[in-house]
């Protein structure tokens, strides 16, 4: 691709996502740290991870696996927010706020996925 990853808007966003998911997970209990909290933050990285990977390969077709890989470690790490939730480490504010973060996140990459996936592109 002759953008790079940097310059793409769901990396960008996947970043900042990231950030927040790091914050929240300061404020679990000490017990949580190397269980849901270290999980919850490997599958928030593996996105924007998975889309600059993914963006660096030489055909088309990874880059969409790729993708495909970061859209699952958003929906693994949006699961993981709301058991954080249910277990009251995070408020139902803070969960709706971020879920919305996740739902953008989803829509840009399933753009990015079709527009890669037209003829000629």
């Amino acid at each position: 691709m002759s953008t790079s990853y940097k310059d793409l808007h769901v990396w960008q966003l996947s970043m900042d996502y990231v950030m927040e998911i790091y914050r929240l997970t300061r404020d679990f209990p000490e017990y949580e740290k190397y269980g849901l909290g270290s999980q919850l933050q490997r599958s928030a990285v593996s996105i924007p991870s998975n889309i600059a990977e993914g963006s660096g390969r030489q055909h088309r077709k990874e880059f969409i696996q790729f993708l495909y890989l970061a859209r699952g470690s958003l929906l693994e790490s949006l699961t993981q927010l709301a058991i954080a939730n249910r277990l009251d480490y995070i408020n139902d504010s803070c969960l709706e706020s971020i879920e919305a973060v996740g739902k953008k996140i989803n829509m840009m990459i399933n753009k990015l996925i079709s527009s890669l996936k037209k003829p000629g592109q």
